[in-house]
């Protein structure tokens, strides 16, 4: 991997990750000793997470990790429905409906993880199977122009979910909510995929506002 995409990628991770929060400074200087390369990579990685809007220019010119406002938030959740509804209808009419009856049913057995612990052993499998379904939808959309549109939206999604804090009870409505797209979409039910993505996203919208709220 070439120096400029390494560092890309690893700051990348630690600003969706929470990690590196809103506010932090990138200098160049300091990033390129972090790193171990020259300013040149670095220079090139800053200007691919500024035209992620995951960072801005701060003081001084030195770029710095972006913010998340409520306002920014409920914008991209309204992008956010209009895309995951339209996948959610074309992956009705286009699936193979065995591939989400076998993810609906895992929703349905899954343990979700507790919040806020990194050492919880059922994180990683709660959280991939998220991601399964992600994937699957976007496959069976069979639209690359519509897949490469929610990987661009779904890095920001990532951040405004880390940002937030989730609690158990949001958690098991989350995969509840999750089993019945994965079934309405096996079932060819375009109706109920849309209205059940719809319904799953404004949840997760008024938990993400209560959580930016409760931390301010």
């Amino acid at each position: 991997m070439r120096a400029g995409d390494r560092v890309y990628e690893a700051l990348r991770e630690e600003i969706v990750a929470g990690r590196l929060r809103p506010g932090t400074e990138l200098s160049e200087v300091d990033q390129a000793e972090r790193w171990g390369v020259s300013r040149t990579p670095v220079r090139e990685a800053l200007s691919r997470l500024r035209a992620d809007g995951l960072a801005v220019v701060g003081r001084g010119r030195t770029l710095a990790v972006s913010d998340i406002q409520a306002a920014d938030v409920v914008r991209l959740f309204e992008l956010r429905e209009a895309l995951e509804t339209q996948a959610a209808r074309l992956a009705a009419r286009r699936c193979r409906p065995e591939v989400f009856s076998a993810l609906a049913h895992r929703f349905a057995t899954v343990t979700p993880p507790r919040p806020g612990d990194p050492t919880d052993p059922h994180g990683p499998g709660y959280y991939g199977l998220v991601a399964e379904l992600d994937a699957a939808v976007d496959e069976a959309t069979d639209s690359p122009y519509l897949r490469s549109a929610l990987a661009a939206l779904r890095t920001h999604v990532a951040r405004a979910r880390r940002l937030a804090a989730d609690n158990p009870e949001r958690l098991r409505a989350a995969a509840g909510e999750h089993r019945l797209i994965a079934e309405a979409i096996a079932d060819r039910d375009e109706v109920l995929a849309v209205h059940a993505t719809a319904v799953h996203l404004r949840l997760a919208l008024a938990n993400v506002l209560t959580s930016l709220e409760a931390a301010r």
